[in-house]
Parts: structure tokens; sequence; C-alpha cells
């Protein structure tokens, strides 16, 4: 087919749907001459999700246009992103990335023997590439190699000097791999323009840049590995797709930030050409699209109800998902998923327990993790004075349960009742209740503090939009449920409660990993390097 396609053709296959393009008239000039190279790289950190299909459509209209690609397993960048993958798990999960891919290409028949695949260390340990990356680190600055970074390498307090090599190595990428064309999501942008900056630099030629949209998840915000609700993963059961699909966020008439919608339109519609609306003949029977906007003029005049769409994507998206599965079920594959994600593997039986390496999840009952809190965003519903001191309040707030719980905090001092009053706030669930001037306290209203003279008191603030009862998780320690009460003989909250604190850009951290809800960052107003208690 590609030989058969005019150049102008090729280009519009190439660049279809991608967001934005850097260096269009070098991918105009490569096609006149001959196919273009292109590669795109992965980082071999979390489980591969259904989001991966969005690049998979797009390696496949690559192809189709007759493109040379690369796909690189970017161990060392999984490692030098503030070691998300541990050195020792690194190449189980090269090999988990290389399976899980080819399965996904398979499924969407995508022909493997067109395709080229390479490990990072395979090239990126040679004394060429060291050297290279030297001459690199002594022209990039600091601020140029943290910025590049801003929205791909993972953004600390005290930031390692791996994550500001991290955009380097991914310039100089290109030239070892001799490529025409870099393809990544429009977050690794200045990525790209740094290697437009850098690489002439080194003698090395500059490269076009395609850029896919970032597609977003179940939640409606970004699809992440470490949000559980944002995600399908590849190997998800029947049910789960259906559980998952079912609390999607998608909104009647919304086409924004709906990333269901957004599937069918970066990931089926490329791969069959058209979509199938399955529903009621009493609501019009089932329709057929053949153009994606048609189908979103329909849905945001509620002609298509978010109900439909979500079951026909899903008998989609299990179209794609069954191969996968079935690949996975041998036991090699079973045996490779669990010793490349050890802390993700689920115990056999009731009450087992299973440690877990870096990361979160699978945690066992004696294991001191984040995870383990409950912590919800609240709402303060009413605040007095306790009756029997003057130096406590007694709130009554709403945690998402069917009445408010009482809560008495010592915030008389720092923050006034009508500034409490109907505020959001983050509220510890699962301790054991306590009576404090004989009034039972059901939760903890988590604040920032400095200590000092005066001290200073601030609770902290969940990202805008929160509703009550949401859950607030450690980025990374999402996997499994938080105790249903932690027993205080294990002191559980006090020996996590000694690595919470407040970053200099205010936001709330376990050790340096985020405290998030699925719609951001949870943080206070003022107190840079406070504490929480």
């Amino acid at each position: 087919m590609a030989e058969q396609l005019s150049p102008d053709e090729k280009f519009h296959l190439i660049t279809r749907n991608l967001q934005e393009v850097l260096g269009e008239e070098k991918v105009k000039q490569v096609l006149q001459e001959r196919e273009l190279k292109v590669y795109w790289g992965t980082a071999t950190t979390g489980k591969p999700h259904v989001a991966y299909f969005v690049p998979m459509s797009k390696i496949a209209d690559f192809l189709k246009a007759g493109c040379e690609v690369t796909i690189l397993f970017a161990d060392l960048h999984a490692y030098l992103d503030n070691m998300k993958a541990p050195w020792e798990l690194l190449d189980l999960r090269v090999k988990y990335y290389e399976q899980v891919i080819k399965a996904m290409l398979e499924s969407i028949g995508v022909p493997l023997e067109k395709l080229k695949f390479i490990k990072g260390t395979n090239f990126q340990l040679s004394r060429e590439y060291t050297l290279d990356v030297y001459r690199l680190s002594s022209m990039v600055t600091e601020h140029d190699a943290k910025k590049a970074g801003a929205e791909v390498v993972k953004q600390v307090e005290h930031p390692l000097l791996s994550g500001l090599l991290y955009p380097g190595l991914q310039a100089l990428d290109e030239e070892y791999l001799k490529v025409d064309a870099q393809f990544g999501g429009v977050d690794q942008r200045k990525i790209f323009t740094l290697a437009e900056k850098y690489l002439p630099s080194l003698g090395y030629a500059k490269r076009a840049h395609l850029m896919n949209p970032m597609v977003p998840g179940l939640t409606g915000a970004k699809m992440s590995s470490s949000e559980e609700d944002s995600k399908i993963d590849l190997l998800d059961s029947k049910e789960d797709v259906k559980k998952k699909l079912k609390k999607a966020f998608c909104e009647p008439g919304n086409t924004q930030n709906n990333g269901v919608l957004s599937f069918v339109k970066y990931v089926l519609f490329p791969l069959r050409g058209d979509f199938s609306i399955k529903r009621d003949p009493k609501w019009g029977g089932d329709k057929v699209y053949t153009v994606v906007e048609d189908l979103e003029k329909d849905f945001a005049e509620e002609l298509v109800h978010p109900g439909d769409l979500k079951a026909s994507v899903e008998v989609a998206l299990n179209e794609l998902l069954e191969p996968i599965r079935k690949k996975f079920q041998s036991p090699e594959l079973r045996k490779l998923t669990n010793s490349a994600y050890p802390s993700q593997t689920k115990a056999a039986g009731k009450g087992a327990k299973i440690k877990g390496s870096a990361g979160g999840g699978g945690e066992g009952d004696d294991d001191v993790v984040p995870s383990r809190l409950d912590i919800r965003v609240g709402k303060v519903v009413s605040v007095e004075k306790h009756p029997d001191a003057d130096s406590l309040y007694l709130e009554k707030i709403d945690v998402g349960e069917p009445e408010p719980r009482t809560v008495v905090s010592g915030l008389v001092a720092y923050v006034s009742q009508e500034d409490l009053q109907d505020r959001m706030v983050l509220v510890l669930c699962n301790l054991k209740p306590q009576k404090m001037r004989g009034i039972e306290s059901q939760a903890m209203l988590l604040c920032a503090s400095i200590e000092g003279e005066p001290r200073r008191v601030e609770p902290l603030d969940p990202p805008e939009g929160s509703s009550p009862g949401e859950q607030v998780f450690v980025e990374g320690y999402d996997s499994r449920k938080p105790d249903e009460r932690l027993n205080p003989k294990k002191k559980v909250w006090e020996k996590l409660q000694v690595d919470l604190n407040i970053s200099d850009e205010c936001v709330a951290q376990w050790k340096d990993k985020q405290l998030m809800t699925k719609l951001g960052q949870i943080t206070c107003k003022t107190l840079k390097g406070g504490n929480i208690s």
C-alpha cells in the first residue's frame, strides 16, 4: 500500500490526529526522497494500560505510510526517572513491555516484521554514547535540563542528578538510532525542543518531532499508571472493563476531558475507519459513524447517550484486549508478569501476606505504607466551640457517608469559625475514635504546621472541584484498599506521619511522593517546609 501512496498522502497519514509537528518541511523533504525513519520510546516503569493503544494506532499509521519504525524500550531512562523501576527489575520489565506491546500490535493487525525493537542499555552504555553524555552535560544548563523534563520526569523537592540527565539522553537517542523523527506525547515537547537546540551543537542533525495529544483517562484527567480508577489495564477481565467504564467520567453533552469519547477518536476510528453505537431500537437502533466529528456532534447535542457510548466502547475494547488476555494466560507470561511487578501480585489465599518491592501495592498487613491510610476529602458542615473546652472546635464534616462525622480539633487559635464553615478539607477516617473532653472524635482533620513562636497551622486544601468522600492517595501507593481500622498498637499512623511534609512549592508529600486525588495535588496556602499532622 505504501508504495502506491504519494508523498503528500504519506504525510497526511503520518500527521493525522497529531496535536503538533515540529519540522514539517523536513518530513516532507525526506518523503520526496525515501521512507521516513521514526522512533517511539517508552520508559519501562509501570504496567502499560489501554492508553498505549493511542501511540500504537499511530505506529500503525506510520507503517501504512511506509515508515521505518523503531520502538525503544528505555530501561535506563526508567531508572534515571527517580528510580521508578528498581535496577534489579529493569531487564524483567523490558521483557514484559516487549511481550505486551507486541501483543497489542498483533491485536490491531500491525505486522511485527516491519518493526525494529531495541533496548536502551544495548547502546546507551557504549563508550561513544557515554562521551556524548559528558559533552552534552557541558553545554546544557541545569535550568534547561530541569525545564525540559518538567512534564515527563517525576518532579521532587530535591531533584536527583539522574532526572536532569534524562532529557539529554532522550535527545541523544535520536542520533544513535539514526532516525529522521521522534514520536511522542505533547507532554514531551520541552524535551524535543531541547534536542533541537543542542544536537546541532554536537555536530548532529536536528530531527523532526511528531506529537500526540494527551488523551484523558477515565476520570477525565490524564490517564496514569499510578491512578487505578483512571486506567484499564491490558489484562483486566471483561468484568473489570465493564466496572471501570461504568464509573468513567462521561457527562451528557460534554465532549471535553471525556476519556471514553477520546478513546473512540484516537484509537478506534483510526484503526477501524468507523464506529458503531449499539442501542435499543426504541432509541433509534444501532448507528454506524464514518466521521468522528459526526459522533462528537451527536454526543454534544445529547443524541448519543453516555450509557450507549460506554456499552459500545466496552464491546470494541474487549475485542482488542481478548487476544492479549489469551496470550498472557501462558505460565511463562504469568510468571514474567509476577516477577516484573512483584508489588502488584495479589495474595493467593485469604490473609496471605506479600512483601512489596519499590512502589506501592500488594503490601502485607505489617508493611507500613501510606495506602493503609483512609484519607478523604471532607466538607465542614458546621463548626462550633467545644462546650467543655475553649481551646477546641467541634466540627461536623461530610466525608461522603450518610451522616457527617464528628471531629474535635485544636484550630481555635489559628482559624476562625467563619473560615472553616463550608471549607473543603482533608480527613483521616480510619483511626480508632477517641473521646476528647467527653465528646468522641470520629476522625482527624489533617493540617500543615510549622513550629515556632507563634506556631502556624493551616488545614490542607484538596484540588478545586473536589467532592466529599473522594479518596486521597500517595502516588504509587494506590493499589490496595485502606485498612478498615488502624490498629493503635501497630502505630501505623505515627510511623507514616513522620514522613508527611509540605514541599517548597506548598505541595503535600509523603517522603518525596505527592498526596493526590483524581483531580490533582493536595496543597496548603503558605507553610512551605511544614509538617503534616
